[in-house]
């Protein structure tokens, strides 16, 4: 079962993408029955490629989590066996000792039949995966896991804005972060269609609401922008031409692009952003979008160091709320 692709079984009666349900959601917390908040008990495994992973590597790097959540990377390419750790000098991961991550869901439910998904979180003391909810595990990094902050870390989720946030943010993953896969992974054109027309919808009301403020919600950089910037990240370099979402480029967009840069050029972004390894995991994956392997060389990418200008609808020089 760990063959299964996205076309496979993740289809609707119209052809419509419809992405499986994450199936270790127990939030993180003190409260009964939640998982415990301890340093070092558990270990994030990301890749390249994945959106969903990359939030989590981005709000880990700029909460300073780095110490108390160890990271671990699949290949960005994924096998018929799900994903790989192939990056690693033996093949393996070097704290779970597993070859490929289905080991790691398998031990947490023998019968487990999906996606073997990233980001995975893995209790490191049983080897067994405990939490996969992409959805809200930012949240659980900015909010349960506040004991472990550095002490300059950023409020990307205030308390104020959160009902606002977690509004946005569905209406951005139904629209946006995961429109771009329904595009991809529509089996007939009506699907596709409407797919494509909703997500550039979306990105033409983005493009206005950041044609007068530096970030989603003002001033300072949230948990939306993480969530918004992963996707335009992967944008040019994989969407536009694999999954047929090609209106326009990003780069086309004046003010999304000059938002996607100004994250790209936060410690924490850009930093994280592998353009190489995203190419490789969505061209050179099976039944991802290609069926050659073969990984496109463009686009250039040098252009996400470009001045950005946006300084000038803030009204402060500092990116973060502290």
């Amino acid at each position: 079962m760990s063959k299964i692709s996205e076309m496979t079984r993740e289809s609707g009666s119209r052809g419509n993408f419809q992405r499986q349900s994450n199936s270790f959601t127990t939030p993180f917390g003190d409260g009964p029955g939640e998982l415990p908040v301890e340093a070092g008990r558990y270990r994030l495994i990301a890749g390249a490629i994945c959106p969903w992973a990359h939030r989590q590597v981005i709000v880990r790097e700029l909460l300073g989590l780095t110490d108390a959540i160890s990271l671990g990377w699949v290949d960005p390419v994924r096998t018929e066996n799900g994903w790989r750790f192939a990056l690693d000098p033996d093949g393996r991961d070097p704290v779970l000792g597993i070859e490929y991550l289905i080991e790691a869901y398998r031990a947490a439910d023998p019968d487990y039949d999906k996606r073997g998904t990233i980001p995975a979180v893995v209790d490191v003391t049983t080897g067994a995966v405990v939490q996969n909810d992409y959805h809200r595990l930012t949240n659980y990094w900015e909010t349960a896991w506040k004991p472990f902050h550095a002490a300059d870390a950023p409020d990307l989720y205030p308390l104020e804005l959160r009902d606002d946030i977690d509004a946005f943010n569905a209406r951005l993953f139904d629209e946006v972060n995961n429109g771009v896969y329904k595009c991809g992974f529509a089996v007939s054109q009506q699907a596709y269609s409407d797919a494509y027309d909703t997500l550039f919808a979306a990105l033409d009301r983005l493009e206005e609401r950041l044609a007068s403020r530096r970030f989603l919600f003002g001033d300072f950089i949230t948990d939306s922008d993480v969530r918004l910037y992963v996707t335009l990240a992967r944008f040019d370099a994989a969407y536009y031409g694999g999954f047929k979402a090609n209106r326009q480029r990003l780069v086309d967009f004046e003010h999304l692009w000059a938002y996607a840069r100004d994250l790209y050029q936060t410690p924490g972004f850009g930093s994280t952003t592998d353009f190489d390894g995203i190419k490789r995991g969505y061209f050179g994956s099976p039944g991802v979008t290609s069926v050659n392997g073969i990984v496109p060389k463009g686009p250039d990418t040098s252009g996400w160091d470009a001045p950005h200008g946006r300084e000038r609808l803030s009204g402060t020089s500092e990116k973060f709320r502290r």
